[in-house]
Order: C-alpha cells, then structure tokens, then sequence
C-alpha cells in the first residue's frame, strides 16, 4: 500500500502507525491529518476512495481531497455552532431551552437547560416513535418529535448519548435563536471563514469528491488497551430492542443508507456531517488558534467552556463510563484523546476529531470503512498513541 502525503521532521511514528492500519488493521481507505499551533505537521492518505473499491480493478484511489460521512463527529461541530452564537450574546447557556423554543417545555421538559441539551442531560436520548430516514430529514419533524417527547429522566439531573435526537436538538435550538438552517450556519460562519472542507448537508457541486462507506470486519487484537469485543453488559444492552441503548440508535429506523445522496444532503448535525482529514483536523486547530494566520472561532474562555466537565460517569445508553464537556467528549478510558485537556468527538466505528488546547495539537481522521466500535476506535487510537510519541506527551 502506497501511503501519500507528507510529515513534518518528528512524527515519523504517524507515517508508520498509518501503514500499519493498512498492512494489519485492515484499513480499505482512509486519510489523517494533524496540526500543531496552527501549522499542518501530518497530512496523510491512502487506499481506495469506495470502502467496496478495488485499487487492483482500478477503482478510483484516495486523493488529498477525499472526503467521507464522519457520523457521530458531526457533534463536535453542531456543539461549536452553539457556543459561538453564547460568545456573540445570541445565547445564554444557562436559560431553558424552552425560553427559545416554547414547545420543547412539553412533557415536563420545562427546567431543561441549553447546557444540559450539550451535555447529554436532556433526558431524551429515545423517541417513543421512531422516524424514518425520509422523516428524519425533515428538520420540522424532527424538532415536533423531541418537542413532544417525554423525558426518560429528570433532566439535569443524569447523563446519557443522545445518538441520533441531538440532531433535533441542535439545529432547531439553531433555528430559533439565529432563524437559519444549521448547516447554512456552519457554511457561512465556520467552514467559509476556516477554510474547510467540512458541511452538515452536502451540496451537490462537492458529491464527487464523497467515497461510499460501509462495515469492514474488527480485527481481533485492537492495540493496547482497547477492547475488541464488548463487556456482556454492553453488548445485552445492544441486544435488548426495550433498552435505552437500542433505542437510542433506533430513533432512526430503518438505518438509512448513508451512501444515498439525499441522505447526505440532509442536515443532520448528530450523524451525517461530511469532512476531509484536514477539514476535520483544520476545525479543531480553528477553535484554539489561529491557523495559518487564518480565523480563529473560540475566543480562550469559550475553549475551556468547551472542555470542562459537565457530565461524568455511567452512561445511560452507552453503559460504559463517559465524559462530556458542552457539546465534547472528554478525554477517558472510554474515548481515549491525547491528555487529560483534550475535547473533541469520535464518529462511530471510525473517524475522530479533536484538540488538545495545552500542546496546540488538532487532530482528524477519516475512514470509509466503519467498525462496530461506537467512542474509540482501534485505527485512530493508534495513530494518537502515534501522535502522542512524536510531540514528546
């Protein structure tokens, strides 16, 4: 496998944990990318664009300008959409979410707070009526059916994934307090001035740069200190279609087919955000620093806004310990990240995003080929392990 790509004179180990992945992970295609204070240090590539490709038949190859669905990644930057309208006054975190969005005080939701929507304390992780891909793309729908939903805790006062109703949650609580769609949003006010190649509904003009993802098998040793299958009590969860876990994840149903073009044109900021590498990468070293001389979009205090802890412990749905700050996950043994200081979001099963503010690193990988994995996967750990090593962590 022929890796493409450059890296700064130190973190060689990148270059090598990333053809590792191809050699012994089973990696199909995939790229990686690194900023350290605001200057690209790793931008790597390689294997097929399509996760059912054959680079022996001729299928089309990865290129720099690759760019896959990043699934549960797409939080990170829904979250940041959020605290940058509380930097300009637009929000206040503190205030009930009901106080912008009248009909989301139903079904005693009232005392739900904005900070508890981006820490997953929400309470409405499941829907008692799943939508269908169709429906689920309809921003409106989806907005009536959180506002409708009945908690299953009191919120604020627990945490638990909201996997697919962040979606809802976000881009209406957008809607309301700016009156635009969130990923006209994140076009204008974040990728634009960023400079990324990163949207929430993927425009028509770029639906050629897009490889087709899907499943690739788990190898069945993941690196140290991963898991590679499951505890029981995780997996019954997955398996009980009554549990939150199940639920959860079922808010969509069927699953929709995230190679559909009118899938990825829809905006649904919890799942279906696309990126480059370095799009995703670019993001992050956006939010704690200037790059390239460029937009910074996190002012210091919205930074550590951004990563102090608000939710710790066992998760309701995920059924493992988890950490969030305002919209991030936090560095744990659950979602491993560079130091105790980083925040970012993994996408199930493969990509990741991240910043680690007290060494200036910025981090994004993106795969075509998704894994069973949900908040750390094998690959992207080692390339962090990797990245770890040559800043000297």
């Amino acid at each position: 496998m022929t890796v493409n790509g450059v890296v700064a004179a130190g973190f060689e180990p990148v270059r090598d944990a990333f053809a590792a992945n191809f050699a012994t992970g089973g990696e199909r295609g995939a790229a990686v990318t690194v900023y350290r204070d605001g200057h690209r240090v790793v931008d790597l590539w390689a294997g097929v664009r399509d996760v059912d490709g054959d680079a022996g038949s001729g299928s089309a190859p990865w290129e720099r300008g690759t760019a896959q669905i990043v699934r549960s990644a797409t939080k990170g930057v829904a979250a940041a959409v959020l605290l940058m309208l509380a930097e300009r006054g637009e929000l206040d975190l503190d205030a009930p979410v009901g106080a912008y969005w009248p009909e989301f005080k139903a079904a005693g939701k009232e005392r739900t707070l904005v900070r508890h929507l981006l820490s997953h304390r929400a309470g409405v992780p499941v829907l008692d009526r799943s939508l269908t891909p169709a429906q689920a793309a309809d921003p409106a729908l989806g907005a009536a059916a959180v506002a409708d939903q009945a908690p299953a805790w009191e919120p604020g006062t627990d945490h638990g994934y909201h996997a697919q109703t962040y979606s809802w949650l976000t881009g209406e609580l957008v809607r309301r307090v700016s009156g635009r769609p969130i990923g006209d949003w994140v076009a204008t006010e974040v990728a634009g001035p960023a400079g990324l190649d990163l949207w929430i509904g993927l425009p028509d003009a770029e639906a050629g740069r897009v490889g087709r993802v899907g499943p690739v098998r788990t190898p069945e040793t993941a690196g140290p200190g991963l898991r590679t299958r499951p505890k029981r009590s995780v997996a019954d969860a997955y398996a009980d279609p009554d549990s939150l876990t199940s639920r959860a994840f079922a808010a969509i149903s069927p699953l929709p087919d995230e190679n559909d073009p009118a899938y990825r044109a829809a905006a649904l900021p919890a799942s279906n955000g696309i990126a480059t590498a370095d799009g995703l990468a670019r993001f992050y070293a956006s939010l704690i620093g200037r790059v390239d001389g460029g937009t910074r979009l996190f002012t210091p205090a919205t930074v550590e806004l951004a990563r102090g802890e608000q939710s710790a412990g066992p998760d309701r749905v995920l059924v493992i310990g988890t950490r969030f700050g305002l919209g991030y996950m936090l560095h744990g043994a659950a979602s491993p990240l560079l130091t105790p200081g980083s925040f970012g979001h993994p996408g199930r099963g493969g990509a990741l995003g991240f910043a680690d503010p007290d060494s200036g690193i910025a981090f994004g990988y993106v795969t075509n080929g998704f894994r069973k994995s949900v908040t750390a996967d094998a690959r992207a750990q080692a390339l962090v392990r990797a990245v770890r090593v040559a800043a000297g962590l």
